[in-house]
């Protein structure tokens, strides 16, 4: 089964990441501007496979860049409670 496959799993596999990240030093602005890349790139090249993601498809489709960029500040703090770093 794909991380992608569940969206509880997915929010876990970005919560790790998240964490490692700032366990690395990275800064949030640096962190946010990768989500929003991420965010991008999630929307042109990969299937949603789960109902929460087509979704976040969708309003990722319709917005605008500066509330791109506001979704992908959201889905950061989303998963901030998420993963190992619970």
């Amino acid at each position: 089964m794909s991380v992608l496959d569940n969206f509880e799993s997915w929010k876990d596999f970005l919560g790790d990441r998240l964490h490692q990240a700032q366990g690395q030093g990275m800064s949030q602005q640096a962190i946010s501007e990768l989500a929003y890349e991420i965010g991008g790139y999630l929307s042109n090249q990969v299937e949603a496979k789960n109902d929460q993601e087509a979704v976040l498809r969708e309003m990722w489709n319709a917005a605008s860049e500066q509330e791109q960029h506001a979704i992908a500040n959201i889905m950061v703090k989303l998963v901030q409670n998420e993963g190992i770093g619970r």
